[in-house]
């Protein structure tokens, strides 16, 4: 039995690089639709939330989107 070390290699390397690509994206995704904190408030007081603008959500919504294109096409290229 012989071992292809390149092909090995080959498929190791994809697999960090778009398990890296996959979870950024995902971070992203999050950063987007977390609330952001205003900290310039009263003293004392409590910081301020406010929702993330359209743009941000937009954006995550294209990481998950993706992520999600990814996932389906590594469970396609499984499958085939």
């Amino acid at each position: 039995m012989d071992i292809d070390w390149a092909a090995l290699g080959e498929v190791f390397g994809v697999s960090l690089v778009m398990t890296v690509a996959l979870v950024g994206l995902f971070t992203v995704g999050i950063v987007g639709l977390s609330p952001k904190t205003d900290p310039d408030g009263p003293e004392g007081a409590a910081a301020t939330e406010t929702a993330p603008s359209a743009l941000a959500r937009t954006g995550a919504y294209v990481c998950f989107t993706l992520c999600a294109a990814a996932v389906a096409y590594g469970i396609y290229l499984i499958v085939k």
